[in-house]
């Protein structure tokens, strides 16, 4: 007898998206190796096609090393309107199906079909009559994911990528999950994963094998999480209220900086384009984190919490200037800035107005 409690979710993830966006708009890079990003020496791959994974090109990855990894690689200048213009689209279709849309970015998102607005029985049919709709309506190809929670959907739509759905029953929820090596696993990264094999754990089915108390007193609180998803459990609900929790911005230098002048102008950016999306949100925060990349690629970050929250641009200029002096003098040249706020507050409009125009995307 079938449960009738069981969820249904669905991730759904679009393939390649920003250069998938690009070949569609531009029929000379059709099956050729794209990468959506800056080209010059200090830029960073912001997406790249799957002609150009096949050479290793990954997304984050410095542009010098994705151009030696693949000499043939076509760089495009990212174009965030565009993509937020057909994200919008494709949203469109998933809410014919379910109110219950949770987005993680631009290219991917959670639905719970549970219960659906056509009254359709098969999650199945849901996610396939969605892939339908959004190659027809963008000319795009998305992978879907069926499963009943987050975690087995997410796992699910990496599994026959791209243009794939792949459905994990809840019958074949342990299985699938044993199999799976840990640094597959959605929340494990490259870290954690290393730290799980020197204690013996490769497999979900060796993740399986260990006691909650055993992970909670190697990793803390996230051993909870490792002990449910070893067992297939995560019930979190999909929520299409998900709270934002940091704004943020940074930006990457063609030189590296030494001077407090050159440092200073190069927070403004990073400033500027944060405050006005604290301002389009309605937001600001209490929390203050600046990042710094150095030449070497090591990173640091240095936060600062506050009693009232920020509000204006001027006093998060002030601010991130004086977190920035305790770090000087700075041992070695700056190739990256980066400022962000966190523990963030509604703001209802409040906040200082001034210098609103350039549109901007967060976190990308």
């Amino acid at each position: 007898m079938t449960d009738v409690s069981v969820r249904k979710i669905i991730h759904i993830d679009m393939d390649a998206f920003y250069a998938s966006v690009e070949q569609r708009d531009n029929p000379a890079l059709r099956g050729k190796p794209v990468a959506v990003g800056g080209s010059r020496e200090r830029g960073v791959v912001a997406a790249a096609s799957y002609e150009a994974r096949v050479f290793g090109v990954r997304s984050a990855m410095p542009s010098s090393t994705a151009r030696r990894k693949c000499p043939d690689l076509l760089f495009v200048k990212p174009r965030f309107d565009v993509y937020k213009a057909v994200s919008q689209q494709i949203r469109a279709i998933f809410a014919e199906y379910t109110p219950l849309i949770e987005p993680l970015s631009l290219d991917e998102a959670y639905l719970d079909v549970t219960e659906n607005r056509p009254g359709l029985a098969s999650a199945t049919q849901i996610a396939r009559e969605i892939k339908v709709k959004i190659r027809e309506a963008t000319g795009l190809t998305a992978s879907a994911g069926v499963s009943y929670n987050k975690f087995l959907a997410k796992l699910a739509s990496d599994h026959n990528k791209p243009d794939g759905l792949f459905v994990i029953k809840p019958e074949a929820g342990l299985a699938f999950v044993e199999s799976l090596r840990v640094g597959q696993f959605h929340g494990i990264g490259p870290a954690t994963a290393g730290k799980m094999n020197q204690l013996g754990i490769a497999t979900g089915l060796d993740l399986r094998h260990q006691t909650e108390a055993f992970l909670v007193r190697h990793f803390g609180k996230m051993g909870h999480f490792y002990h449910a998803i070893a067992h297939a459990i995560d019930n979190r609900p999909v929520r299409p209220d998900r709270e934002r929790k940091s704004v943020g911005s940074e930006t990457t230098f063609a030189t590296d900086l030494f001077e407090w002048d050159e440092l200073t102008d190069g927070l403004s950016g990073p400033i500027t384009d944060l405050w006005q999306d604290c301002v389009r949100l309605q937001t600001t925060g209490r929390t203050l984190t600046l990042k710094i990349k150095f030449a070497d690629f090591q990173q640091i970050t240095r936060s600062r919490s506050f009693g009232s929250p920020i509000a204006s641009e001027a006093q998060l200029t002030y601010l991130t200037h004086e977190l920035l002096r305790t770090q000087l003098p700075l041992p070695k040249g700056v190739r990256l800035l980066g400022v962000s706020l966190s523990n963030l507050e509604s703001t209802d409009g409040t906040v200082d107005q001034r210098e609103i125009g350039r549109q901007l995307v967060i976190g990308f």
